[in-house]
């Protein structure tokens, strides 16, 4: 079974732990709490990975860094995980567990890239527009791109819609280099 099948599963048990004991947000929080220490040390995610390392000191080493600082139903969580072999996939396994709370609670990321910053009244309104479209909240971030000339690129999900004067150049260069020349 692939790494992504194993961490959602994982992560599902965890949103249905959570959502039991009505604590769901503070187990995603504890969870983003996680992502961040695991995303700024990647020495305690080789930790993690390494097969070789006993894992009681895997437990150990949670433990010392998470138990006093989260609920504790997540170090449980840990220890089950870390006691089947499974620590390797810990992070991945609170990243799928935030993509899941986003789903449960109808949450979609957006992504516009922009030549220049947009306003945050752009962006408001943009958000909005996003959010009628496709019926979900949004949480949309803005990235530069100076290449895009002017216009915007917006992301949701699988989708993308591109109305920057870079694509629309670029498709004119497309309909003009097919077109043959008598």
């Amino acid at each position: 079974m692939s790494e992504f099948k194993v961490a959602s599963r994982y992560a599902k048990s965890l949103i249905d732990l959570a959502q039991e004991k009505g604590n769901l947000e503070s187990v995603k929080q504890d969870m983003e709490q996680f992502i961040a220490v695991l995303k700024s040390n990647k020495e305690l995610q080789a930790v993690l990975k390494n097969p070789i390392m006993k894992q009681d000191k895997k437990a150990n080493i949670l433990d010392a860094l998470f138990e006093k600082k989260m609920d504790p139903s997540i170090t449980a969580f840990f220890h089950i995980m870390v006691r089947k072999g499974r620590a390797g996939i810990l992070y991945a396994t609170a990243q799928e567990f935030i993509r899941a709370y986003d789903e449960v609670r109808g949450i979609a990321h957006a992504t516009v890239v922009s030549a220049v910053a947009l306003s945050a009244q752009n962006l408001e309104t943009l958000r909005k527009v996003i959010a009628g479209e496709i019926k979900a909240d949004v949480v949309l971030r803005n990235e530069i791109d100076p290449s895009l000339i002017g216009g915007f690129v917006v992301k949701v999900g699988d989708r993308q819609i591109d109305a920057s004067i870079a694509g629309k150049l670029k498709k004119l260069e497309r309909h003009f280099g097919s077109q043959v020349v008598n």
